[in-house]
């Protein structure tokens, strides 16, 4: 430090000018002209223009990993029969109901086999043989909760299944 240096005191909302360096005695003058006397340790040089030559580098934040046994979401089962084969008209309703019980048997043990929490199995609202069977297969498993997944009990075209 040296005299016409702008200093701070740290600890103490007080700056000012050094007008004199004894040793390791500073005196600084303030703003209203009131002379201070500080040891070296306790003032930091003042240097507006210290950070204007910095560049700042903005950094991606990183992305939290959520594993799939922790998300939020469900995962979705769609038991209408247009979504499960290519050709809907081909099958008779035996086979049609025989192919939608065996994709909800295998979306049960994919559940279990990868830990997932929460299945929602989407079968419509009918003369209800489907969500009969739905509700069938359901009951027959252990290890699982399941309830309507509106609000109104009757007639919801959706179960929610909580795997333990």
């Amino acid at each position: 430090m040296k005299i016409g240096d702008k200093v701070s005191v740290v600890d103490e909302d007080l700056s000012g000018i050094v007008t004199s360096v004894n040793g390791n005695i500073v005196v600084f003058k303030d703003e209203y002209g009131f002379t201070y006397q500080y040891p070296k340790e306790k003032l930091v040089p003042k240097i507006s223009d210290l950070y204007e030559n910095i560049k700042i580098v903005k950094k991606a934040e990183p992305k939290k990993n959520i594993s799939k046994k922790h998300q939020k979401n469900a995962l979705v089962l769609d038991l209408h029969f247009h979504n499960l084969v290519k050709n809907p008209n081909d099958y008779d309703s035996f086979e049609r109901l025989f192919i939608q019980k065996e994709r909800l048997l295998e979306t049960l043990s994919f559940c279990r086999k990868n830990h997932l929490k929460r299945l929602e199995i989407v079968h419509g609202i009918g003369d209800g043989v489907l969500q009969r069977m739905v509700l069938d297969v359901l009951e027959s498993q252990t290890g699982l909760d399941f309830y309507n997944k509106e609000i109104l009990h009757h007639q919801s075209g959706a179960v929610m299944v909580e795997f333990h």
